[in-house]
């Protein structure tokens, strides 16, 4: 199952909706590594390059809630530890593993893509709304 980003993904915020897409770039090159006949290396490789976007993204989201004085700034982090750790338990996995098995390919669907799909739409789209709110007080 590859990643798709559509309409149910946008949190209205530019900087934090491209980012988003890239991110689901880099896990569907990560998905497709899995499947090509290099294996291990192509796989390792492609997460590290999913890791080093992955704390790119989570660093910027997590400076602009401190810019605009985000209230739920904590638990944000909290839910950004989450999905580094997996990305930490993958590489584990591959390092164990004498390339990308099944269980590895359902583990970053169930815990990168399905856990990516519910923080946009929870956690992220609020942070959107609270900006939203900020800068248009006379629409509430």
């Amino acid at each position: 199952m590859y990643a798709t980003f559509d309409d149910s993904l946008i949190t209205g915020n530019e900087m934090i909706d491209e980012q988003h897409r890239e991110l689901i770039d880099k896990i569907n090159k990560l998905l497709k590594s899995c499947e090509e006949s290099s294996g291990q290396l192509s796989a390792i490789k492609m997460l590290e390059y999913l890791s080093d976007y992955t704390e790119f993204h989570l660093g910027e989201e997590e400076k602009l809630q401190e810019e605009i004085d985000y209230p739920g700034l904590k638990a944000h982090q909290q839910k950004h530890e989450e999905l580094r750790q997996t990305v930490r338990d993958l590489h584990l996995m591959l390092q164990e593993q004498e390339g990308p098995s099944e269980e590895f390919v359902k583990k970053v669907e169930e815990k990168v893509i399905n856990w990516l799909y519910y923080h946009i739409k929870t956690f992220d789209r609020s942070i959107a709304e609270f900006i939203f709110m900020r800068e248009q007080p006379e629409r509430l």
